[in-house]
């Protein structure tokens, strides 16, 4: 298996530290508002390539966080007029719960900021007495960058280039304006805890290297993200944890591509993220990961207006063919060994999903010429599908509730008037008056709308 590793900045064996032991964390959720689209596919991958470590004979311990103290859930709390801990477990809960709704598989171990406090102010209180950190005046504590000859390894930034990438904050404070916050000294009205520097609160980058030390020790194997996340974030947090442990922290740094919506990265600031809910409420989960995992995890994601429609007439299309299996045949107990070797060979290249999934054509190809055949080992390929894809959370809904609900769905958003010419053209065909049926479909297409005959009724789609 191979994978690409951005510290590296290739494609490397996988070969964790520990045997067949693999410790993995993937940063999570700040909850400072609705979870979205990329939310989900940051899970959705994670929760993939644990899978695939699992399938592949390792034994994983995956860890996420949740934050739930930063400056955007302080200002959001005041908005909405909720305590900030109040308001972060609110949206912990109801973020947990579309999760669900999603159908990604829980890590080994949930974090949260919140609940690491102690062990946050014990590290950055032996990086000060390792003179890798300094508190100011006021109570705030910055990671002396100067002091960590590595950084930049992984963003491949030079120092004196990453002056115009990185926010300053109270430069004033400041040893050098690169370096960033360990402890915020707490403003009137938020949120604090005791520290000996003074009351207040820890930065974003602490937080994830304080809470994998405190799940896994001094060395991961993986560490995951968005590709957003490289820089400053990850960067800071290399810096941070190996100046104080003084080894390398992760051996595999993973990063999945952006989410862009019609070619424009997706942001609250330009009104085009896409929340996860109100996809839940138009598609399947299927549909939503089908559409997702058509990109290699490492490619950005570029959603049209079509692609989660695409990606749902071709979901409807599969489970179709594996109700029609499911009515021919009894549920099978065998498999298809090619079918799961091609899987495997598309996931040991960087877990290539988007390979994965284009091999389902020639699949359901063939097992639809095996239905028209009535060979029976149409069962064996349909009962390894649905075992091989539910890695990446496919097929295991009930087939024939899937297409009916599919098909219910879309009569529903057709006019009322392409629907009585759907109704004529099916009395045409009782009658046997093809010719009529013929133009009355031809009038549906004009109005942009075709129809389909299946054994099951006729099913209507946009053209």
């Amino acid at each position: 298996m191979k994978i690409y590793n951005t510290l590296t900045r290739r494609k490397e064996d996988f070969v964790p530290l520990d045997g067949k032991n693999v410790k993995m964390y993937a940063c999570g959720i700040t909850v400072s508002g609705e979870a979205h689209i990329g939310h989900a596919y940051q899970a959705l991958i994670y929760d993939i390539i644990r899978k695939y470590l699992e399938k592949c004979g390792f034994e994983v311990t995956y860890a996420r966080n949740y934050t739930d103290v930063d400056d955007k859930i302080i200002a959001k709390s005041r908005e909405v007029g909720v305590p900030a801990l109040q308001y972060a477990a609110q949206m912990i809960e109801k973020i947990d719960a579309l999760m669900r709704r999603f159908e990604v598989g829980e890590p080994t171990i949930w974090l949260k900021a919140t609940e690491t406090m102690g062990e946050i102010i014990d590290f950055i209180s032996k990086l000060i007495d390792k003179g890798h950190a300094y508190p100011t005046e006021r109570g705030d504590v910055y990671f002396a960058v100067d002091s960590f000859p590595g950084y930049g390894k992984l963003s491949g930034r030079r120092t004196e280039d990453a002056y115009e990438s990185v926010r300053i904050e109270n430069e004033e404070n400041k040893k050098n304006p690169l370096d960033f916050a360990l402890w915020k000294s707490a403003k009137e009205g938020e949120i604090f805890w005791h520290s000996p520097w003074g009351d207040g609160r820890p930065g974003w980058h602490i937080e994830c290297s304080a809470m994998n030390l405190k799940a896994f020790g001094e060395q991961i194997d993986i560490h995951g993200g968005g590709r957003d996340l490289i820089f400053p974030h990850h960067e800071n947090e290399i810096a941070q944890t190996e100046a104080l442990t003084g080894k390398q922290f992760a051996k595999y740094w993973i990063h999945n591509g952006l989410i862009k919506v019609n070619g424009q990265k997706m942001s609250k600031s330009l009104g085009n993220s896409l929340l996860l809910a109100d996809l839940l409420d138009a598609y399947s989960s299927d549909a939503i990961k089908y559409a997702l995992l058509q990109t290699n995890y490492r490619g950005d994601i570029n959603i049209t207006d079509d692609l989660f429609s695409e990606a749902d007439r071709h979901m409807y299309g599969f489970y179709k063919t594996l109700a029609e299996a499911d009515e021919a045949f009894p549920l099978s107990e065998g498999g298809n060994a090619q079918i799961d070797a091609e899987f495997d060979r598309a996931m040991d290249d960087d877990f290539n999903t988007a390979k994965a999934l284009s091999d389902l054509f020639g699949h359901f190809k063939r097992v639809r010429a095996k239905l028209a055949a009535k060979d029976p080992t149409a069962a064996d390929d349909v009962a390894q599908i649905r075992k091989t894809y539910g890695l990446l959370g496919l097929f295991g809904k009930d087939p024939a509730k899937y297409v009916a609900e599919y098909e219910a769905r879309h009569r529903s958003d057709v006019p009322a008037e392409v629907m009585q010419l759907v109704e004529k053209r099916a009395q045409a065909k009782r009658e046997r008056d093809f010719a009529a049926a013929d133009a009355i479909r031809a009038q549906i297409a004009s109005l942009g709308y075709q129809v389909k005959d299946t054994k099951d009724g006729s099913v209507v789609e946009k053209l």
